[in-house]
């Protein structure tokens, strides 16, 4: 089947020669084409470029068009970083923040991952897996065109696995692609509070050889921070992760910077997330590796916390790449739409340095850059159509609203998701 996007005003990030990802200043040089024509067959980009090289000899057997005049058309977005599946929501501890405690104070008392693992042992699994469908539609709706789903809720072999699953059968009916990473080094649950090592044993001997036979996930996670897992910790189930073929993405360097970030980089992670704090040492490790920063905004919005240095960081000539963290406790939305506004209006990003940011760069994140990421030949059609518009600026100027005409999903307009 072949769909002709045609009179775009404007086709935003196109390339003839993709790279991995964009650094520094190539993420505000992203090539454009005005007044352009995009073709799709079978749900992959086959054509682009300027009205004026589109004939009519050229378009037989074109089943569909689509007049985009006035509207700007670009890569979807890509999460590269979320808590997609929990029981519910924590709006009381919300309250508890407004009062004043910190929300390291409420996981010290009970609260926190604790809490959400306590009500998600409470769950049935399909309801877990109705809610966080649910959740994807919302998502696709606001422009999320491929995803990473963490577990790390369960904290006990079963109830990880379980959510493992959950997010094996989202990865099958979802109409975007779907990673999985494996977070069983979350937090410490109550029961090995004086034996924090006995419980990395646990995830190392006991979790890990059981989600790598059932093959439920594509990487391995660990919350490096203070009261949480130490860099040692963190260091040994990276390096077991590795050894059972599971790349890291790690959490790091949302309260403290403690050295995280180096071993991140000595275990060859695929990525960095958080970032809230950083040190020049922090900055020296990533300038000497392919590891990508992942900045998470939403959660210091919600928080009250600092930012992630971001302008730092690309004018430091690093890349940088922009996710959600949508989870019930630090970041109850999976607005991407709304992490551009802030990328803009809080990091002082332009608003096509936060594209590239929230697509190309995401998409490297996840390992996904030769099918997304970028208007390439070859790439799928996962896609944007924006309302009319004058600039990029009208989207994340809008903040909160949503600004898209059209999300494309395999070339074809996303109205509902199958159950």
């Amino acid at each position: 089947m072949k769909r002709l996007l045609t009179n775009i005003k404007k086709l935003v990030h196109v390339e003839n020669q993709p790279v991995p990802y964009l650094k520094g200043k190539a993420m505000n040089d992203l090539t454009s084409i005005d007044d352009a024509f995009l073709e799709i067959e079978d749900g992959k980009i086959v054509r682009f470029g300027p009205m004026t090289d589109l004939h009519g000899s050229d378009i037989s057997g074109t089943t569909e068009y689509l007049d985009c005049t006035g509207q700007w058309v670009m890569p979807g977005l890509v999460d590269s970083h979320t808590h997609l599946i929990f029981a519910e929501p924590r709006a009381r501890e919300f309250e508890d923040r407004i009062h004043g405690l910190t929300y390291e104070e409420i996981a010290a008392r009970g609260g926190g991952i604790l809490n959400s693992a306590a009500k998600l042992a409470e769950m049935p699994e399909e309801q877990l897996y109705d809610d966080a469908m649910a959740r994807l539609h919302e998502m696709i709706q606001t422009g999320t065109t491929a995803i990473e789903i963490k577990s790390g809720y369960g904290l006990s072999t079963e109830a990880e696995l379980q959510m493992l699953r959950v997010a094996t059968r989202i990865k099958r009916r979802a109409p975007i692609p779907v990673k999985i990473t494996f977070l069983g080094a979350h937090a410490i649950p109550p029961e090995y509070k004086e034996n924090p090592d006995g419980y990395v044993d646990l995830v190392i001997d006991e979790m890990l050889p059981k989600v790598v036979e059932e093959r439920l996930a594509d990487y391995i996670d660990v919350f490096c921070e203070k009261g949480y897992f130490t860099v040692e910790q963190t260091d040994r189930i990276l390096k077991a992760g590795m050894a059972a073929g599971l790349r890291p993405k790690v959490h790091v360097n949302q309260f403290n910077a403690i050295g995280g970030i180096q071993t991140c980089v000595e275990n060859k992670a695929i990525s960095v997330d958080h970032l809230e704090v950083m040190d020049e040492g922090d900055f020296k490790a990533l300038a000497n590796s392919d590891c990508m920063p992942v900045a998470l905004p939403s959660c210091s919005f919600f928080l009250g916390i600092p930012y992630t240095p971001a302008r730092k960081i690309i004018d430091s000539n690093l890349p940088l790449a922009l996710a959600t963290d949508y989870n019930p406790g630090s970041t109850p939305s999976g607005n991407l739409l709304f992490v551009w506004s802030l990328a803009c209006i809080q990091m002082k990003l332009t608003p096509t340095e936060a594209l590239a940011a929230l697509t190309h760069n995401a998409a490297y994140a996840l390992e996904l850059n030769d099918e997304l990421g970028s208007i390439a030949v070859g790439k799928t059609a996962n896609l944007l159509v924006s309302e009319p518009m004058d600039s990029l600026g009208h989207i994340p100027y809008h903040f909160g609203r949503n600004s898209l005409s059209r999300v494309l999903i395999n070339g074809n307009k996303y109205t509902h998701l199958e159950p």
